[in-house]
């Protein structure tokens, strides 16, 4: 019998396959705007050692999560309301407020984004409401659906992104890379600290780890699928510092500009937008991911399935909140990395970690 008000939503099932796909190819996607210029800002030379550690924190904390998750056949989240009962709405509010929180550095990238690389001539005032449009759609779905969207997003990112390597490495001189370490270790840990709200992987993949029913292999899956994501990064980054160096600092939206030095386009034209355009297909949904768990967790501690009328209220919230604040974005990246970033090392890498104190309940079949 249920002692707790809490429901998971419709369409929550979800497979470690997909997972292993939104951890390999949805997460990088985000970290293709401004994070590139931002880690070269500190690290310079070595933009790939603050990277690197994130990647490895953000591992250790996924491992985590998929251990704790081995040990049931029933979910975390079912666990979890077992254990706290009626507290763990506490829980589920705090992850809202964190999600949302999570949300206002990536909207204000993708609308800068947009604007710049998409409009020829200023963009009219709402131009950038179509984007809550979707996103509200989106976070009326359960977690099913955007784990088919993970399945799909393997098609849209892989050969974009292929295509704009491609178009790229002839550009990239990779002796600006050395030496390694040549940087002052404070400037590295700084682009680590400021670029901390970038790189919260691991709490990205929570609502879909809590629901996942483990099975034998899942959690190979998931971690091969995160170590695919970093590597792609890291991949990126370095043929980023290698075409730009030390100017890096000054180029944002990274993957809209690496490709354009292609010779081939200098007859056929920016053709490498297409493969650009198709991979802001991909961003539009991982912006998304938090605006979506957000109302996850609402609907959750109020025991409800009804996502609509939740998902309006955020999405409309969130428009206001960029439409008057679009052009603070320096003041709110300075308090949010600068000062907050403590906020994503307690809630999103020390906080999950209580997952390993669930207690191990095992279903009994009659």
């Amino acid at each position: 019998m249920n002692t707790t008000p809490f429901l998971a939503p419709n369409n929550d099932s979800v497979y470690a396959r997909q997972i292993a796909f939104i951890a390999a190819f949805l997460l990088p996607a985000a970290k293709f705007l401004e994070t590139p210029s931002l880690l070269a800002k500190d690290a310079a030379g070595d933009i790939l050692l603050p990277a690197l550690l994130h990647f490895i924190l953000q591992a250790g904390v996924l491992f985590a999560l998929v251990y704790a998750c081995s040990r049931s056949e029933k979910t975390l989240f079912e666990r979890l309301n077992e254990w706290l009962g009626k507290g763990a709405g506490a829980v589920y509010i705090l992850f809202a407020l964190y999600y949302l929180f999570a949300a206002v550095l990536p909207l204000l990238d993708l609308e800068k984004f947009v604007y710049a690389a998409f409009y020829d001539t200023s963009p009219t005032t709402f131009s950038f409401a179509v984007f809550f449009v979707f996103s509200a759609f989106v976070c009326t779905r359960g977690l099913k659906t955007l784990g088919r969207v993970g399945d799909i997003c393997l098609f849209l990112f892989v050969l974009p992104f292929s295509a704009i390597l491609f178009m790229s490495l002839g550009e990239a001189d990779f002796t600006h890379l050395l030496p390694v370490f040549g940087e002052q270790f404070g400037s590295t840990m700084s682009a680590f600290k400021h670029t901390s709200p970038h790189f919260s992987d691991a709490v990205l993949l929570l609502p879909f780890i809590g629901n996942l029913r483990y099975q034998k292999g899942d959690g190979t899956k998931i971690m091969a699928g995160y170590g695919v994501g970093a590597g792609i990064t890291l991949i990126f980054l370095a043929v980023f510092f290698g075409i730009y160096s030390s100017i890096a600092p000054r180029e944002h939206y990274a993957f809209s500009k690496i490709a354009q030095y292609f010779p081939a386009l200098s007859v056929i034209g920016r053709a490498d937008l297409i493969f650009v355009y198709l991979l802001t297909v991909v961003l539009l949904f991982t912006t998304c991911l938090p605006l979506h768990y957000s109302v996850d967790f609402v609907c959750r501690t109020v025991g409800t399935r009804r996502r609509a009328l939740f998902s309006a209220v955020l999405n409309i919230g969130a428009f206001v909140f960029v439409f008057f604040n679009n052009k603070r974005y320096n003041a709110f990246y300075g308090v949010i990395s600068g000062k907050l970033y403590l906020v994503f090392i307690l809630v999103a890498d020390i906080l999950p970690l209580f997952c390993l104190l669930l207690p191990k309940k095992e279903n009994k079949h009659a």
